[in-house]
């Protein structure tokens, strides 16, 4: 069951962060205080076997501190809706690096051997074996099948962090609602704050006003070639900066 947090008012928590900002070490309490559930519920999302909640709720509090420090009021949103990338770019981080899992030859061998088997058995029966099957058929323990499952799921959690948003070709950043949108949004402004004035003008017109590598190029009067290598060499930066928040 996720963590239930009430939501407080934006003016307030803005008077709170404008207070902790000036040094109020009382006031950047009572902010951190009311968003120990929006650590909590971002943090459970990659706890597993092999990250404890408490170790990634820690790391989760360090994005929540560098967010009350570098929010901005005039970013005019919710500071949660500002908080959630900061949150998640030090788990993320600590996942990528310090928690990132360490697989043995023989671990290796076993996963590949599970998932080869799980394949073969549904492709003949229509549907997932029981782990008594899967620990008949490898010559292990239930407890050991189960030990591989998990180990494939978290390797999954992992890499998947690798492969989210912005690739060489054009990204659309679909979300489930408005507010995941505006995360991003705020992602997107602070990446292209600082590009220079031919670079902002490609991302603006490709992922702002929806138009085509051709037609920017014939709006800048250069080729379509140009502008790909262009797009493609200031998507990699911003991911870098996204990623570095």
């Amino acid at each position: 069951m996720a963590y239930k947090y009430e939501p407080i008012a934006k003016e307030d928590t803005y008077k709170l962060i404008k207070e902790a900002q000036a040094g109020d070490q009382k006031a950047r309490e009572t902010v951190v205080s009311q968003n120990i559930g929006l650590v909590k519920n971002l943090a459970m999302k990659y706890a597993s076997g092999y990250y404890e909640p408490e170790d990634l709720m820690q790391v989760g509090f360090v994005g929540l501190v560098k967010a009350i420090d570098r929010f901005d009021t005039k970013f005019d949103v919710m500071f949660s809706t500002y908080a959630v990338p900061m949150i998640l770019g030090e788990i993320k981080r600590y996942l990528r690096d310090d928690g990132k899992i360490k697989i043995s030859r023989q671990l290796k061998t076993e996963m590949k051997n599970l998932k080869n088997l799980q394949q073969e058995y549904y492709n003949k029966h229509g549907a997932s074996p029981k782990i008594s099957y899967l620990a008949l058929e490898l010559g292990v323990s239930s407890e050991r099948v189960m030990e591989i499952l998990e180990a494939i799921d978290s390797l999954a959690n992992v890499e998947s962090l690798d492969n989210e948003t912005m690739q060489s070709g054009r990204q659309t950043w679909e979300y489930k609602d408005e507010e995941e949108q505006n995360v991003k949004l705020i992602d997107l402004k602070m990446a292209i704050r600082d590009l220079e004035d031919r670079e902002r003008q490609i991302i603006i017109l490709r992922y702002f006003k929806d138009m085509t590598q051709q037609q920017i190029a014939q709006i800048l009067g250069i080729s379509q070639v140009q502008v790909s290598r262009i797009e493609k060499r200031v998507l990699s930066r911003m991911r870098e900066k996204i990623e570095s928040v």
